[in-house]
């Protein structure tokens, strides 16, 4: 996981939270995150470095269509992946509720 690029995890993440999603189904729900447009050129080639890398799987739903979905290794590295950012996160969480207790005082 730590091989890939921001945009990459992105799409790891969203792809696991989708159920059975297509390219189009990945793409409208980045565009949202990230409020711009993402091109067909930046979204397929990266889905197939995933794929190769062996995090998500490519199925064929029809004929013109593909559907994604996380592989075994794939929820480990994403697992992993939180529970890393959770020891900082978590802290970083705490520092602000404690600042906001002291300013609502």
């Amino acid at each position: 996981m730590d091989d890939l690029t921001g945009f990459q995890r992105d799409l790891l993440v969203v792809t696991a939270g989708l159920e059975e999603p297509n390219g189009l189904d990945i793409k409208e729900e980045l565009e949202q995150y990230y409020e711009s447009d993402i091109n067909h050129g930046r979204l397929y080639p990266n889905l197939d470095t995933l794929v190769e890398k062996g995090l998500i799987e490519k199925g064929q739903r029809d004929e013109r269509t593909n559907e994604y979905g996380v592989t075994p290794r794939g929820d480990r590295e994403l697992r992993a992946r939180r529970k890393w950012e959770n020891r900082y996160v978590r802290d970083a969480v705490a520092e602000l509720d404690d600042d906001h207790l002291l300013l609502a005082n």
